[in-house]
């Protein structure tokens, strides 16, 4: 067996939430185009990533890493901050 890990999923969405300690909730968004009427339509899907630091606030965008879960909905960790939004 080779030493090098195996490709991880990264995703990059804007966070909407702060759930809890340690962790917040980001919102990803895909376009995709429409099987019958042949148009580019949005996909949206949530998912929970884990913040060690708490370092992040609503609004910013980020990148999110694949992990081993952590809980029975978090499966992502933080791998950086792309650009820091306004906290309303």
């Amino acid at each position: 067996m080779s030493g090098a890990q195996p490709h991880k999923r990264v995703i990059a969405g804007k966070v909407v939430t702060k759930t809890g300690d340690k962790s917040v909730t980001i919102l990803v968004e895909r376009r995709v185009m429409h099987l019958k009427y042949r148009k580019i339509v949005k996909r949206f899907k949530r998912y929970i990533v884990h913040d060690e630091n708490n370092s992040v606030k609503v609004g910013d965008v980020i990148e999110a890493i694949e992990c081993k879960p952590l809980s029975k909905r978090k499966a992502f960790t933080l791998h950086k901050v792309v650009s820091v939004g306004v906290e309303l």
